[in-house]
């Protein structure tokens, strides 16, 4: 791991980040090689903040007062447990700052989120040539062999 990054924070995602979560997110989105509509922006960022749905969440990584990284997370029921478990659906670090340690963070800070919550499971998915992502999920996950199929 690279250098840590000096007074990050990881806290909620706020009202007044929606400029910088933006920009993270359409970040991320540009990595995947697609685009969402700027309602779909307007929805997601509504439904982060929403206390009426708590099973979505976003979680902000914080430098200097500057947003470097962002974490979605949904809950879910699963019918093989109990409990419900937790989806890591994106995750993204400002590019000029990847290799400091805020995927970890924020991954962690996700991990202990699903504790409070009483997930036993956190899970996520990547693509193959997401190289960089992969050194660091092989380090704190455990990759399974389930191969994902969409509609």
């Amino acid at each position: 791991m690279g250098p840590t990054v000096p007074d990050l924070i990881i806290r909620p995602l706020a009202v007044e980040d929606r400029a910088a979560w933006g920009e993270l997110w359409k970040g991320y989105l540009e990595f995947y090689e697609t685009t969402r509509p700027d309602q779909i922006f307007d929805l997601t960022f509504a439904r982060n903040l929403d206390p009426g749905r708590p099973q979505q969440q976003c979680l902000v990584a914080e430098q200097s007062g500057t947003l470097v990284g962002l974490v979605h997370f949904i809950y879910h029921a699963h019918n093989w447990s109990q409990e419900d478990v937790c989806y890591l659906q994106d995750l993204y670090a400002d590019p000029s700052m990847r290799g400091a340690g805020i995927g970890r963070a924020l991954i962690e800070a996700v991990y202990d989120s699903a504790d409070k919550a009483g997930c036993p499971s956190v899970y996520w998915m990547t693509q193959e040539f997401n190289y960089h992502g992969r050194m660091l999920y092989d380090r704190i996950g455990t990759k399974t062999p389930f191969i994902k199929y969409s509609r």
